[in-house]
């Protein structure tokens, strides 16, 4: 990592994750596989503030460490990427298994428990869900209907967000300060 720790895949410990690595990382990985519309890529990085607001709004009393574990919902990516669901799929226990080591170990060292109450899972994944629904119709090119038939129809939001790729350092920039207002 640039950080100069030096991350086991197989046996990750938390002494080796730092957050300036993950908001690195995560600002550099493009969600849809950079097929997006616009000047820039929307990274990880963006996505994960977008499904930690989509969750809050969700549960607005929402306590601030499962704020922080949504916003690091897809931390391992800054290693291993972002891989689409159905390749994850095909992929089957091997990728699974090391994503699951890399989310206990990035738990671990921010205070959350290694693998998170199922309430917490299931917001992530709802929310997680109502975005790539918005992402695909605002950046990837998708048509409402098939975004309605692919993702179901978020209730309770408007047609549109207003999502923008930004550019990487911005993406960094604005992970980090997620990240602060919700570790401190």
């Amino acid at each position: 990592m640039l950080s100069g720790r030096r991350l086991d895949l197989l046996d990750p410990s938390p002494l080796d994750v730092e957050i300036a690595d993950i908001a690195h990382g995560l600002a550099r990985v493009a969600r849809w596989n950079g097929q997006t519309r616009g000047a820039h890529a929307f990274s990880v990085a963006q996505h994960s503030i977008l499904v930690e607001d989509i969750a809050t709004r969700y549960e607005p009393r929402l306590d601030t460490r499962w704020r922080l574990a949504i916003l690091l919902h897809d931390a391992p990516e800054y290693v291993i990427g972002d891989m689409i669901s159905p390749f994850k799929q095909v992929m089957g226990g091997n990728y699974k298994e090391i994503e699951a080591r890399l989310a206990a170990a990035i738990h671990l060292r921010f205070g959350l428990p290694p693998k998170l109450p199922a309430e917490i899972t299931k917001l992530a994944k709802r929310a997680d869900l109502v975005s790539a629904y918005f992402e695909a119709i605002e950046l990837a090119g998708f048509t409402v209907e098939e975004g309605r038939r692919i993702f179901g129809q978020p209730k309770g939001f408007p047609d549109k967000l207003g999502l923008e790729p930004v550019p990487i350092d911005a993406a960094q920039s604005a992970f980090l300060a997620r990240f602060e207002q919700l570790a401190s």
